[in-house]
């Protein structure tokens, strides 16, 4: 199980590879704008799990949304600190 912590480091790791076989590095590698879509595509996906499936349905949704957060995170040279910050 990964923590919010390390699958940043991870994901940080991933990028400055540039391995093109990372779906990861491909998806940052399409810019904000795509990484943006992808975001409010899965802030749906949370609202509709949390709506009408279960538990386990909504905690992946919000799983695969704090992912491309991250990645957009990223992409906007944001370190976690920052963003604590405002929490």
């Amino acid at each position: 199980m990964k923590k919010f912590d390390e699958l940043f480091v991870e994901l940080k790791e991933k990028i400055a590879a540039q391995d093109m076989n990372s779906g990861t590095v491909k998806e940052f590698n399409k810019g904000k704008h795509f990484i943006g879509k992808k975001i409010v595509e899965e802030a749906a996906e949370v609202w509709m799990a949390s709506e009408h499936e279960s538990k386990e349905a909504a905690a992946e949704e919000i799983s695969q949304l704090l992912y491309h957060l991250q990645v957009m995170m990223i992409a906007n040279e944001l370190e976690l600190e920052d963003v604590y910050e405002y929490l």
